[in-house]
């Protein structure tokens, strides 16, 4: 398939040949991809309905590739910067060409590039315009007689501030020295070498030696750097942001410079003791600290992009939480001096009336708050009375156990974001005239009955499931997040006549603009009665219809396929298979029976194959299919409310708020969440804890420790 790359920039076979080698893909299978994505074809759409074309890829594989394919692109992009630049100094030689065409390094790349990158005035360019560097060259020549003292005595020169020999070899060993510092195969294998045998060490500031910290573990602390896993690198650069902590790469510049030599030095070379002493000042004073920053941007790298995939996981999970659905509830956002600002909602999310009570302290005004909650819950027939979790939850949630009517069920649910939502643009467009806290209290209701449909308002990083969330590359961050959302969002399918424009915008193809004119549209002139209507509405072109209206479902209207996944495009397809089993596609959609028999091979054509085919069928089968976990209500175990109620051996109830790469944070209902260490999360070995637990997740675990000046506690679910 032709296709036109961002910039010009046409994917040669070694592009394409090096992005199916780092995928582990097959090449006619990246070509393809490469040529949807360049159709601006979304990776939700693409894995949903394109499976003939990627051979049936999910969306994680899309994505390695679509970010594979960029990196290479951006390189090309340099590449043709860096040849440009050499050439035009004309110094591009056809072996340097090659090898700069050759390379899908960047590192590579821009050690290739450093003898010709603009520099700013160094001590050899200083040397080199006092006329030393035919000299240079001659103590670096084998083939020429004479020890340095000597070679350097006719190039004394008062006039050019060359009064002694050592003033002449100093500037001679500057312009040799930088010389070695650019020798592209040496900086390759001593980075290479560092970084299979040295060592990260870590030591305390001299302010900070005397006191606890939650930085302690690395006061006196080393690692070798292939070992450093990504939540210790960040908590070292943490430590080190807080000036808690200072770290150095152990190296030993003359054990390189022994190993290495004969890269600059050609063996017996008459000068030779005098050259390696060179080759240790280039080492020491050009090359390491230059390859030590190198190692720790991409240590930052390596980690930043493991913490972003934590994150990621975290959030989809948290986004994927089972809803508990069309229920009343009774929002509650908790609090002490401000008292509980409380939100009855409808089962649809709609605000039906909201009120504050005050039954903590300082007021304790137990038996009004009371009344007002018990009038609150039986004129809106509310089912659910669902907490926020921060201040004064345990004991609002102790208030509201002990008055509800039989029916009601108490329970609290994560409100992380919800402060960030009730001051957000959208909290004040959807609530104007309400307090910020009363928005809170919709937002922590609304996500008891639909989590997606709520999370999706608060910017995803605000939401709080991350390692070192604050510490990594924030815009990777928000791409990936909202790759996470949009993902997420298109996995459930969005219901066209009630969701927001928070929501919709998420959708493959639509965008903000977009969802904003759908609901426009829809406040406008009523419910849309079928995906045909879509094309109404304004700048809804044939491109965003292909690639959403498989996602946009809409029930009870005009054409019955369209609140199920399958894509209008494929309705002749659904029409065919009911037409085989002597039914209307009414009496098929939700009715499994109806197709027994049906034999997915005869439907296949040119246009849908097997896949296609048995999406459709599987969807006529069970429509609208909900990837999320059924809900279920959790509850704190009784008496534990505070960080002092706890003792080693309890055994407790609780839900994962949060997994890192050392293990799981687990809401035991004290404020302060305790950690299941990696490995105290099974019996068996565990690599990566989201292979055992996820956000949401309610487990059983036990308390081994509780350290409550650090508000430290280790659990085990062992």
């Amino acid at each position: 398939m032709a296709f036109s790359p961002p910039g010009g920039l046409m994917p040669d076979s070694n592009l394409l040949q090096h992005v199916a080698a780092a995928c582990a893909t097959p090449l006619e299978s990246v070509r393809q991809v490469a040529g949807l994505l360049d159709q601006e074809m979304t990776i939700p759409f693409i894995a949903r309905y394109r499976k003939e074309v990627t051979g049936g890829m999910d969306e994680v594989a899309l994505e390695k590739i679509r970010d594979h394919l960029d990196a290479a692109r951006e390189l090309t992009r340099r590449r043709v910067t860096v040849l440009k630049t050499i050439e035009e100094q004309g110094k591009l030689t056809g072996e340097l060409r090659t090898r700069i065409e050759s390379t899908w390094s960047r590192t590579e790349l821009e050690d290739l590039y450093l003898p010709f990158k603009p520099r700013r005035r160094t001590r050899a360019a200083m040397a080199r315009e006092k006329g030393l560097e035919p000299l240079a060259a001659a103590l670096q020549d084998p083939a020429l007689p004479g020890d340095p003292e000597t070679m350097a005595l006719p190039c004394v020169d008062a006039k050019k501030g060359l009064e002694s020999v050592d003033e002449v070899l100093k500037g001679a060993s500057d312009i040799l020295a930088e010389g070695f510092s650019e020798h592209a195969e040496l900086r390759r294998l001593i980075r290479e070498r560092v970084w299979r045998t040295a060592f990260l060490e870590v030591e305390v500031r001299k302010d900070f030696r005397d006191q606890r910290t939650k930085f302690e573990q690395y006061y006196n602390y080393s690692e070798p750097l292939r070992n450093l896993p990504s939540h210790r690198i960040l908590a070292i650069r943490r430590g080190e942001k807080e000036d808690v902590l200072r770290s150095r790469v152990a190296v030993d510049a003359d054990e390189l410079a022994a190993r290495f030599r004969h890269l600059c030095i050609p063996a017996r070379h008459i000068r030779g003791e005098f050259l390696v002493g060179i080759l240790v000042d280039a080492l020491k004073r050009l090359v390491l600290p230059s390859v030590e920053t190198d190692i720790h941007a991409e240590l930052k790298q390596r980690a930043d992009e493991d913490a972003i995939q934590v994150f990621a996981a975290n959030l989809k999970e948290l986004l994927l939480a089972p809803p508990a659905g069309n229920v009343r509830v009774l929002g509650v956002d908790p609090g002490f001096r401000t008292g509980c600002k409380l939100a009855a909602l409808d089962e649809t999310g709609r605000l039906l009336e909201h009120a504050a009570i005050y039954p903590t302290p300082p007021r304790n005004s137990v038996e009004a708050a009371r009344k007002e909650s018990l009038r609150l819950i039986r004129a809106h027939a509310v089912r659910f009375v669902v907490i926020g979790d921060g201040t004064a939850s345990r004991e609002t949630r102790a208030f509201f156990a002990g008055i509800v009517p039989a029916g009601v069920t108490v329970t609290v649910v994560s409100e992380a974001g919800a402060s960030v939502y009730s001051a957000s643009a959208a909290g004040r467009e959807e609530f104007p005239d309400l307090d910020v806290t009363v928005r809170g209290a919709v937002s922590i209701g609304r996500r008891f009955q639909d989590p997606l449909s709520e999370l999706v308002k608060i910017e995803p990083r605000s939401i709080g499931v991350g390692q070192y969330q604050h510490d990594v590359d924030q815009a990777r961050l928000k791409e990936r997040l909202d790759r996470v959302v949009a993902s997420a969002v298109n996995a459930v399918g969005v219901d066209t006549n009630t969701a927001s424009s928070h929501l919709l915008r998420y959708v493959s193809g639509i965008g903000p603009v977009l969802a904003r004119n759908i609901v426009d549209r829809r406040d406008r002139e009523g419910l849309f009665r079928s995906r045909q209507d879509l094309k109404r509405v304004r700048m809804f072109g044939d491109k965003a219809f292909l690639q959403s209206s498989g996602f946009l479902r809409i029930h009870n209207g005009s054409q019955p396929l369209d609140a199920t996944a399958i894509h209008p495009e494929a309705y002749p397809l659904a029409q065919r298979i009911c037409r085989a089993a002597g039914k209307a596609v009414g009496e098929v959609i939700g009715h499994a029976a109806s197709l027994e028999g049906i034999c997915p091979g005869n439907f296949v054509t040119d246009k849908f194959g097997l896949p296609t085919v048995n999406d459709v069928i599987r969807e006529l089968q069970v429509p609208g299919r909900d990837p999320r976990r059924a809900f279920e209500v959790f509850e704190y175990a009784e008496g534990v409310s505070e960080i002092s109620d706890l003792e080693a051996g309890m055994d407790l109830p609780g839900k994962v708020t949060n997994v890192t790469r050392f293990g799981a944070f687990v809401d035991i209902g004290v404020h302060q969440d305790g950690l299941v260490h990696v490995s105290e999360l099974s019996r068996k070995f565990v690599a990566r804890p989201e292979e055992v637990v996820a956000v949401g997740q309610v487990v059983r675990v036990r308390v081994l420790s509780v350290d409550p000046e650090l508000k430290r506690i280790q659990l085990s679910m062992k």
